[in-house]
């Protein structure tokens, strides 16, 4: 309990202070789909920031529609000269879970400098939709005014009706270019959604489009990525150059054997020649002591393993790579299931040059 109340005293702290620094500050407002908007496997949807149009692909059951109405992974690019960046967002939804608000229903900013993106800020929402609908939030003030390209990535477990950006009134913005080549789409379980990460930028498809400098484009759908038809039918119509699958964390070893080749063949049906590149799921810290976990895992792990070593040879512009989140001292998970931000950063890094060697051979780099 005392550190409940702790947490929220720093909570009303941090909002007390950004609201101080933006009070003598007149504010002009852009609408971010009026901007540029990347990291869309599906760039056209109905509301900007949701990851699917549900009107175009069928299907889809209550739990898909909730998970991909969620903007995690989209993320805004612009130019700016004002000394300080705010967020007004309008909501249709914001959760009140997870591991960090500042991901779950925050907005990360990173900032280019010499050649490189650096963080800049977080704004983080409350939990009241009613409240929270039309505050404005600080993310980043006392800049000097040169023109700066700027991302913000949008929340990983909320969803929203209208992401107004404030820089300070006279002051330039504009659409940024689209600041990541290619187009690859990353589909996957929590793990790709960003599950327990603590700012939205922390994720597996946002550290491998930074390192990268290719645009990863986040279909990650929390619990509910079994290679199920919906998903392969809209794949197949995705506008992307490849495809990287994190396929094996969610369901069984029934799911996988039932699924996977039938899943290949959908997309491949319509997309021959673009590579197909599935991840083993990693290692859940839970198996260590629980037997029980241990062995769904490890019957999930070994019936991935076989079928992709027959898949790789059955198919042509298919590949699995193997991928770790584990350090040395088994020390990166947040509840036994999902890694923490170095987690993620280690499964990325563990997985990067395998991808991009793959992808060096159709002419992606």
């Amino acid at each position: 309990m005392k550190r409940l109340i702790l947490l929220l005293v720093c909570v009303v702290s941090v909002f007390s202070v950004a609201a101080q620094e933006m009070k003598d500050v007149t504010f002009q407002f852009t609408e971010a789909s009026d901007l540029t908007l990347v990291g869309k496997v599906f760039p056209q949807t109905p509301n900007p920031y949701q990851r699917m149009d549900f009107t175009k692909y069928g299907g889809w059951d209550e739990k898909d529609i909730h998970l991909l109405e969620m903007s995690t992974g989209i993320i805004v690019s612009f130019k700016t000269d004002s000394p300080i960046i705010t967020v007004k967002p309008e909501y249709s939804f914001i959760t009140g879970g997870g591991a960090s608000g500042f991901a779950t229903r925050g907005f990360d900013l990173y900032i280019k400098k010499n050649g490189q993106w650096l963080w800049a800020g977080v704004a983080c929402s409350g939990t009241d939709v009613e409240k929270e609908n039309g505050t404005n939030r600080l993310l980043v003030n006392y800049m000097d005014d040169s023109m700066k390209e700027c991302i913000l990535y949008l929340p990983t477990y909320s969803k929203e009706t209208s992401v107004k950006i404030g820089t300070r009134e006279g002051s330039r913005i504009e659409a940024g270019d689209a600041p990541f080549r290619h187009r690859i789409c990353i589909h996957g379980s929590s793990f790709m959604h960003g599950a327990s990460t603590t700012r939205a930028g922390l994720t597996v498809p946002g550290y491998l489009t930074r390192m990268t400098g290719m645009q990863f484009c986040s279909l990650g759908v929390s619990g509910d990525c079994r290679m199920q038809p919906q998903f392969a039918n809209a794949l197949k119509d995705a506008d992307v150059d490849a495809f990287v699958f994190d396929s094996f964390s969610n369901g069984s070893a029934a799911t996988v054997e039932q699924n996977l080749f039938k899943f290949i063949e959908t997309i491949q049906s319509a997309k021959p020649g673009v590579p197909m590149i599935f991840m083993s799921t990693i290692w859940r810290e839970n198996r260590n002591f629980n037997s029980i976990k241990d062995r769904d895992e490890q019957a999930k792990y070994e019936m991935a393993e076989k079928l992709m070593a027959q898949a790789v040879k059955k198919y042509k512009d298919v590949y699995f790579i193997h991928s770790d989140a584990t350090s040395d001292m088994h020390d990166t998970t947040v509840d036994g299931t999902h890694p923490g931000d170095y987690g993620y950063y280690l499964w990325a890094a563990s997985v990067c040059k395998k991808i991009t060697r793959i992808l060096r051979k159709y002419g992606i780099k």
